[in-house]
Formats: structure tokens, C-alpha cells, sequence
């Protein structure tokens, strides 16, 4: 760990935006899922949630330009399950989907937190994922097509959000813990002995403003 690329990660991280996420509901095919995990590693989220009924999920590091390392993955059962654990923290849920009720994303006050929950690439969201959520929302489009890659619709919201959050000041103010910001870097920094101090349930030592390890 180097001085400059442990500075690098803690500037990355005091960006972040813990309160902004992305639900995936059975999005299934690798370059989507990769695609989703660059957006949101672009734009500060830290951590994003997916239900699958697929038996396999993967999130190729090679096509996520290495994304996948500083983008958690949170995997739920069922949408219910899904959808308690982001109101239980204080998350508006926001399914894109097109309803006679739905808004433009471009109405929506994305400095709230919020999880945008995308559907699977075929049939889309389940009835049960938009009749449970807090509303929807709608990418106004006037050409003959009415729908778009799953990647590239999360990117275009992803990125209203993230104008709206620039504007209010939100990336100029660290949202995470120093504890969480220490171990994240640590994690990172020093891999091997991360697993070792996991492996003993030890707590990560504590790291200087160098990045080296505190005797």
C-alpha cells in the first residue's frame, strides 16, 4: 500500500453515497450486471442489491473494468425481503416502470435516500416489485422503440441523480464512519493479512495517513 494509492481510496470513499442504491430484480446476463456495477461505482454507490431466481449470478471482474471491487453486492431471496431491508434504512423505492402514474425521473428529488429498482431484461419488473414500492418512475422516450438496455436505463437515472446530489453539496460531505473507512482500506490494501485477521475474528489494526499499518 503506497501513500498515493491509499489517499486515492480514502478520497474515492469520502465520495461515497451510501444512501443511493440500485435493486436488481432477476437481471441475469453479465454485461448488464457489469455494466450496472461500473455505473454505480462511477457515480459513488457502494453497494447494490439484487434478487435473483437464476442459479447462477456473476459479476464479471474483467468486464466491470475491475468495478466489482469496490461495489458490494447484497443478494435477497424475494422482493419482499428485498424491499424491508432498504425501508428498515429509510430508503424511498422507486420502480422504473411505465404507468399512467408513473413520473419523468428528472421530477424525482433523488437527494432523498433512494433505491431505483430495475427489472429483468426480458419480462422486466414483477407485479409484486411495482405494487410494493413507493412509486415509479419513466425515461420519456419519442422514437418507435419504448424501452431501453437495462444498463443503459440505470445509467441515464443513475446520472440525475448524481447532478442532483453535486448541486446540494452531497459529495463534499463523507457519509461513512472512520472504523468502515479504515477496514475498507485495509481490506484492500493488505488482502492476505485482511483474510488472516478474519480468520482469527481479530479486528483490522488501524492504518496512519499513509496507509501503513499502526504497530
Amino acid at each position: 500500500m503506497t501513500p498515493t494509492r491509499y489517499k486515492k481510496i480514502l478520497h474515492m470513499l469520502k465520495q461515497r453515497q451510501p444512501d443511493l442504491t440500485v435493486l436488481m430484480e432477476n437481471v441475469h446476463k453479465s454485461h448488464n450486471l457489469a455494466a450496472i456495477a461500473r455505473t454505480c461505482d462511477a457515480v459513488g454507490i457502494p453497494k447494490i442489491h439484487a434478487i435473483t431466481r437464476f442459479e447462477k449470478m456473476t459479476l464479471s471482474q474483467d468486464a466491470a473494468s475491475g468495478s466489482g471491487r469496490w461495489v458490494d453486492v447484497e443478494i435477497h431471496n424475494t422482493i419482499g425481503q428485498a424491499y424491508s431491508v432498504l425501508r428498515e434504512n429509510g430508503f424511498q423505492l422507486l420502480t422504473a416502470h411505465f404507468s399512467a402514474e408513473a413520473k419523468d425521473f428528472r421530477e424525482i428529488d433523488f437527494t432523498k435516500p433512494t433505491a431505483i429498482i430495475m427489472g429483468q431484461e426480458l419480462d422486466g419488473l414483477t407485479a409484486e416489485a411495482i405494487a410494493k414500492a413507493d412509486g415509479s418512475i419513466i425515461i420519456p422516450m419519442y422514437g418507435m422503440v419504448q424501452s431501453l438496455n437495462v444498463s443503459v436505463a440505470t445509467a441515464i437515472i443513475l446520472y440525475e441523480a448524481q447532478r442532483q446530489r453535486v448541486s446540494a453539496g452531497m459529495y463534499d460531505n463523507c457519509k461513512l464512519d472512520n472504523k468502515f473507512i479504515n477496514d475498507f482500506i485495509f481490506k484492500k490494501g493488505y488482502p492476505r493479512l485482511a483474510a488472516r485477521y478474519k480468520e482469527r475474528g481479530e479486528e483490522f489494526p488501524a492504518l496512519n495517513d499513509e496507509g501503513k499499518i499502526v504497530e
